[in-house]
């Protein structure tokens, strides 16, 4: 594990972790937590910030309003992402979501050198997913509270395949149970020539963010077989039921929207993934859920239009006032599932 070293995010530093080889076999994995600032030993809150696909760390605003209510603000690019991907690897493959646990565990022991803070897990979309099935591994070993985790916060997290139906059939979750052992590698989804979503984030498109295009490109990655697998994996245990073991609250878009090549059409709504889908799943997090919809929110609510992202801040903010204070924020039951158990395709 080597020292602290300047990020390109100005006013930000990086700390990589050597991971060793990658059991998929594309050379030696490493890890890249980031921080903001300068450790603070006296603070007591902390925020370990988890991206999705096709994603990594560039919120600074996102960072700037956790460290304006109190929080040492950390996020972590996993193995093969953003910071952390190397020469002859696929970008965010894997065919084991449990594998990124020695990562985010060794941010929580880096979190904990540096003070004394208690830790709020934050996780967007693939994100959500990885790091739910993590935190109720961590409970399931009693280790929740000896490593500091006292929150969860996700940001439209990813609980189920969107699509039609038929995609979440047993046939067709064995052909991709078969696939993946035999072409892991192999693409079932190529990147969108016209950007979609991320044509509606980018300053140089439709959007008002700034970041690396390499890291995160306007059309996204290719999806493989043995990374969808892996998700359908994870997505099945969360339909089992999960305790995340800590207060959590989850926030997305109130509807979706169909991916159009006109980023304007697409600006208002979750254009990614199928909201239904979370509603229908979002009980199956832990016991102790507040589930917010955020009117005309995007996929990442707080990459949304400045309306909905103030929105999404003040939901964010109504929370963590109770979780501040030191109790639970106010359960809300999950949302009823759609009454044909399927959802519009997002």
């Amino acid at each position: 594990m080597s020292g602290w070293e300047p990020d390109p995010l100005p006013g930000y530093r990086q700390r990589t972790f050597a991971l060793g080889p990658d059991p998929d076999g594309e050379g030696d994995l490493e890890a890249t937590l980031v921080r903001r600032g300068e450790p603070d030993t006296r603070a007591r809150h902390a925020v370990l910030m988890v991206h999705g696909f096709t994603d990594y760390f560039f919120n600074t605003e996102l960072a700037d309003h956790f460290a304006a209510r109190g929080f040492a603000f950390y996020a972590l690019d996993l193995h093969k992402c953003g910071r952390s991907h190397r020469d002859g690897q696929t970008p965010h493959f894997t065919t084991d979501l449990a594998r990124y646990d020695v990562e985010l565990e060794r941010s929580l022991a880096v979190i904990a050198e540096e003070s004394a803070a208690r830790v709020l897990v934050y996780g967007h979309s693939a994100g959500g997913l990885v790091v739910s099935l993590w935190l109720d591994r961590l409970r399931a070993r009693g280790a929740t509270a000896s490593a500091g985790v006292a929150g969860l916060v996700l940001n439209a997290p990813w609980l189920d395949l969107q699509g039609h139906a038929i995609l979440r059939t047993p046939p067709i979750t064995a052909a991709l149970r078969a696939m993946a052992r035999a072409r892991k590698h192999s693409v079932v989804r190529r990147p969108n020539p016209g950007g979609g979503y991320g044509a509606t984030l980018h300053r140089d498109y439709a959007g008002e963010f700034d970041y690396n295009l390499q890291w995160k490109p306007i059309g996204g990655f290719p999806v493989t077989v043995g990374w969808i697998h892996a998700i359908r994996r994870g997505q099945a245990a969360l339909h089992r039921g999960l305790d995340v073991g800590v207060p959590n609250l989850i926030l997305r878009s109130d509807h979706s929207v169909r991916e159009a090549p006109d980023p304007e059409l697409i600006q208002r709504g979750d254009a990614v993934l199928d909201v239904a889908q979370m509603a229908r799943w979002a009980g199956c997090i832990g016991n102790r859920s507040t589930i917010v919809p955020v009117v005309d929110a995007k996929h990442d609510v707080f990459l949304s239009l400045p309306g909905p992202r103030a929105a999404a801040y003040a939901e964010l903010d109504r929370w963590l006032d109770s979780y501040l204070a030191g109790s639970a924020a106010p359960s809300t039951p999950s949302e009823p599932p759609p009454s044909d158990g399927s959802a519009p395709h997002g």
